[in-house]
């Protein structure tokens, strides 16, 4: 089981010994993302995430086994986990996204609960930004998200242009049946444009999985990632025999090739393959992998970095 960020070991000491007992790798994707999608401390996905510039809270999130096999949701406002009402639409419909206030009701008559997204820290962290344009309790002044590991806040700049397209955490799991899953969640970019979607909740954008080749998921710049369909691109490199770093090093070129970077921009892609390789990327310093296998859990650092330096 791999996940972006190094909180992402939070979920996967919830989900993992049912992976490891035997369990599907779609109950495991499910079970993390939704203990990270309560965890308050989290400030870029569910309760804990950051609202948008009017101060409501908009969640996204999608999960996947195979191109036939995928569900998604977007911009729910009443309703915690998008990842467990994207497998909704996933195994209950004949459709792969559902969008907005029909998400919820879809979700309503689906049984799921309805519940407060906005935790008081973040709606105070939205008062202070009215105000001042920064953060309470800032940690740092770094140009883009940075990984803190033990801490699950990835927004520490005062600076709103820094991480105003920053968003994300994806997890695979591969199981002992050889299956492979993939999901994605996210509150979005902190205080953006109200409306904004970004790469998470779409299929082949920050999340794809083909069964005979890989998975893949991406966190960072969604709008970098959705230029690209960053997550279809990788798996499609490593169909035609490329190895997982090389394959998410092709995306991060592409993406260097065709876009103006500005310091605050930063994707990250994780990888998990059908015979359980697993690698890791990031455009510039700062990002961490969760990884749980048998011989453990830690967070590590990515195997290749495209721009070291900046």
């Amino acid at each position: 089981m791999v996940s972006t960020w190094s909180f992402g070991l939070r979920g996967h000491a919830v989900a993992w010994p049912g992976l490891a007992a035997g369990g599907s790798s779609l109950d495991a994707i499910v079970e993390s993302c939704c203990a990270i999608e309560l965890d308050e401390e989290i400030d870029s996905v569910g309760y804990g995430g950051l609202p948008d510039a009017d101060g409501h809270m908009t969640l996204d999130g999608c999960v996947m086994t195979s191109p036939s096999s995928c569900g998604s949701v977007c911009c729910l406002r009443r309703h915690l986990h998008p990842v467990r009402i994207a497998r909704m639409v996933m195994e209950r419909t004949e459709h792969v996204m559902l969008a907005g206030e029909a998400a919820d009701d879809y979700a309503t008559r689906q049984g799921e609960p309805e519940a407060e997204l906005l935790a008081p820290a973040a709606r105070a962290a939205w008062e202070q930004w009215k105000i001042d344009g920064t953060i309470p309790d800032q940690i740092g002044d770094d140009p883009r998200p940075v990984d803190q590991e033990g801490s699950g806040r990835l927004f520490s700049s005062a600076r709103e242009s820094d991480w105003k397209h920053h968003d994300t955490i994806g997890t695979l799991a591969l199981d002992a049946s050889g299956r492979l899953a993939g999901g994605c969640t996210t509150s979005g970019a902190p205080f953006k444009l109200p409306g904004r979607i970004g790469d998470s909740p779409i299929i082949g954008h920050g999340l794809y999985v083909d069964p005979s080749v890989a998975a893949v998921t991406a966190t960072g710049s969604g709008e970098l990632v959705m230029g690209c369909c960053g997550a279809f691109l990788a798996v499609e490199a490593m169909r035609r025999g490329a190895k997982p770093v090389e394959a998410m090093l092709e995306v991060l070129a592409r993406i260097e090739a065709d876009h103006t970077l500005a310091p605050s921009h930063q994707v990250c892609l994780v990888a998990l393959t059908a015979s359980g390789q697993y690698a890791s990327v990031a455009l510039r310093p700062g990002f961490r992998t969760s990884v749980s296998r048998a011989g453990g859990h830690e967070a590590i650092d990515p195997d290749a970095i495209l721009l070291p330096g900046s």
